[in-house]
């Protein structure tokens, strides 16, 4: 198969849960479905290899140390093809079976989709499912990561822009994915962490960045925290997908109960890319006033908005030798009055490094403008005491409702980013002097208008001609008007 036909082989699956299952609940039950079959098929391969290496010994061929995974008796792709009765059951008892088979990579993965309910998923309707995959095999031999990873998330991003409102707990616009991973530049043999890792689309990245350099890949560790259950499932079988085995995703509130700790206080990792849910309300604010890993450096944020709880836990996670970190942001975040402390301290302690202002509609349903935070531990000297705002306002292509970044939309970017200097209209380097007397607003429309000079000076001209000629053509006519009077 193609790119292309395998997306639409793997899609049509989701277009029969139309009218049955509302399209924000496809993923907790297609993405597990995939997954299982991928697991079997790619099982019954490594199974042929060994026994023909072998001669036959069906016993050596069933040995672990020949599959990825193990799959259980009875709890095959294959078994559950040949139920007719109470299918969902079936279902449910092999992904379990294989979960225990393989605890210490599969614990939990298929997640926890009602599949015995039967008003949801009828028997008949599972079973077109089951045959509606049973047309391909998804082995290696057939569909290499490669290939499947992509076809994957072109899953990933139909289920976003197909479930709506509940797109953005899970996805985040793979552009502005591809300028985070190139700004952050992750090398072999570092760690990467996503405290709100969605379906690891970011953590993702920074592998098929360093793989698509011809560097090695497969020493990136890569860890993510995601509070989502199904999500995090996602994320997981995400990587497997991919070819990706080092990695250690968790299910879990990252405010409330960071899962990645080392000596008693947070783990820290070289590089922190993250795209946090934005002002939440729901979370545990007094907790975070005492807070048992020290995260509360800059001050407490207000109960409405988590924003800082966020950027303080990335800050704390980094490593004091060379950490940096980029989060996708509202502007807001930039220059509201109730994290201005906050804001402010993180700024003189020299913490910031850029800040790039994105165009509209990056996130998902939501018109607003994003803007992306970079910090890091260690500045180079010459960045020492500097802030580079970038106004990318205008770097932007929209599709319908949703906007997205060109790839010279990412380069002119990045270029800009790394050169580290001022460009009219563009960019500009600011002391953090500067920016700490206007009350340490990041405001970037305060520093580098995204405003043409040229036409506003040409549209005032114009104003006060027009004005000009207005009032002297006024003038006359009340002239006129008296003479008729007198």
């Amino acid at each position: 198969m193609t790119q292309q036909e395998l997306e639409k082989y793997l899609w049509g699956a989701a277009t029969q849960l139309r009218g049955t299952i509302d399209a924000g609940d496809y993923k907790q039950y297609i993405f597990p479905l995939l997954f299982f079959k991928r697991i079997c098929d790619v099982y019954d391969e490594e199974y042929e290899a060994a026994l023909a290496e072998s001669d036959g010994d069906m016993e050596y061929a069933a040995f672990a140390e020949h599959h990825h995974f193990m799959v259980p008796e009875g709890a095959h792709w294959q078994d559950v093809r040949e139920t007719t009765v109470n299918v969902g059951m079936k279902l449910q008892d092999a992904m379990r079976a294989i979960e225990k088979a393989n605890p210490d990579t599969l614990y939990g993965i298929f997640g926890d989709a009602s599949w015995t309910n039967k008003e949801r998923l009828s028997d008949e309707t599972l079973n077109n499912l089951i045959e509606h995959y049973s047309q391909h095999k998804l082995s290696l031999g057939n569909i290499p990561d490669d290939k499947l990873g992509n076809a994957y998330e072109y899953l990933i991003k139909e289920f976003a822009d197909d479930s709506g409102h509940t797109a953005a707990e899970f996805y985040t616009n793979r552009t502005v994915v591809k300028l985070m991973t190139m700004i952050m530049d992750p090398q072999p043999g570092e760690s990467v962490y996503d405290p709100t890792c969605g379906s690891g689309g970011l953590l993702l990245n920074c592998a098929l960045h360093l793989k698509e350099e011809g560097k090695e890949y497969r020493t990136l560790k890569l860890y993510g925290q995601e509070i989502n259950l199904i999500t995090s499932a996602i994320a997981r079988m995400n990587m497997f997908m991919h070819g990706i085995e080092e990695f250690s995703i968790v299910r879990g509130d990252t405010l409330a109960q960071p899962a990645f700790l080392e000596n008693d206080e947070l783990k820290k990792f070289n590089v922190i890319l993250a795209n946090p849910p934005y002002s939440i309300k729901a979370w545990d604010q007094k907790g975070f006033e005492k807070d048992p890993w020290g995260r509360n450096i800059w001050g407490t944020p207000p109960q409405g908005c988590a924003d800082y709880a966020f950027q303080q836990h990335i800050h704390k996670s980094l490593d004091e030798g060379n950490g940096r970190s980029i989060s996708l942001w509202p502007h807001g975040v930039l220059f509201r009055d109730a994290e201005a402390d906050m804001r402010r301290k993180m700024i003189e302690e020299d913490k910031v490094e850029c800040v790039i202002g994105l165009g509209p509609n990056l996130f998902y349903n939501s018109p607003m403008e994003a803007c992306l935070l970079i910090t890091t531990t260690n500045k180079e000297a010459s960045k020492k005491g500097k802030v580079l705002i970038i106004n990318a306002v205008k770097e932007v292509r929209q599709d319908k409702n949703i906007g997205y970044l060109e790839e010279k939309h990412i380069g002119k970017i990045y270029k800009t980013y790394k050169d580290f200097k001022d460009v009219e209209g563009f960019c500009k380097v600011l002391d953090i002097g500067k920016i700490l007397e206007n009350k340490g607003s990041l405001n970037i429309a305060q520093y580098v208008s995204n405003v043409d000079s040229d036409i506003v000076q040409i549209s005032i001209e114009d104003a006060l001609k027009a004005w000009n000629e207005s009032s002297s053509s006024l003038k006359e006519s009340m002239i006129e008007l008296f003479q008729i009077l007198g």
